[in-house]
């Protein structure tokens, strides 16, 4: 599965972005889908993942009400609905792919494909 990210860039605090992860080479209604993020001088993390349909998602905590993930099946895209941005969501943000699972997905390892990310950045 080949995945390319867009939609990132500059917003102030209190605005929007909607990033959009675009996946190629494989079924894409196959696979479970997440966003990493990692900021500088820190380890990559979880912020949001969905499941084969758009009714399995959770959240990081720090995201909750903010943050909204989903996906369209027949575009082979997920997508990620950033509001309310604060600066300590300035990081790169990836998307990635694994077969579908009946567990959660909030682990960098569970994942198989992964996007080369783009950056957010949020000033004050």
């Amino acid at each position: 599965v080949q995945l390319v990210e867009s939609g990132g860039g500059l917003v102030q605090a209190g605005g929007s972005l909607r990033l959009s992860c675009e996946a190629s080479g494989r079924t894409f209604s196959n696979y479970d889908m997440g966003w990493f993020r990692q900021a500088p001088g820190k380890e990559r993390e979880f912020v949001a993942a969905i499941g084969r349909s758009d009714d399995a998602t959770y959240y990081r905590d720090g995201v909750k009400g903010r943050f909204t993930i989903s996906r369209d099946n027949g575009k082979n895209t997920v997508y990620l609905q950033m509001n309310s941005l604060k600066p300590e969501d300035t990081a790169v943000y990836c998307c990635a792919a694994r077969r579908a699972a009946w567990y959660r997905g909030t682990r960098v390892s569970e994942y198989d494909y992964w996007g080369q990310g783009t950056l957010v950045t949020v000033s004050s």
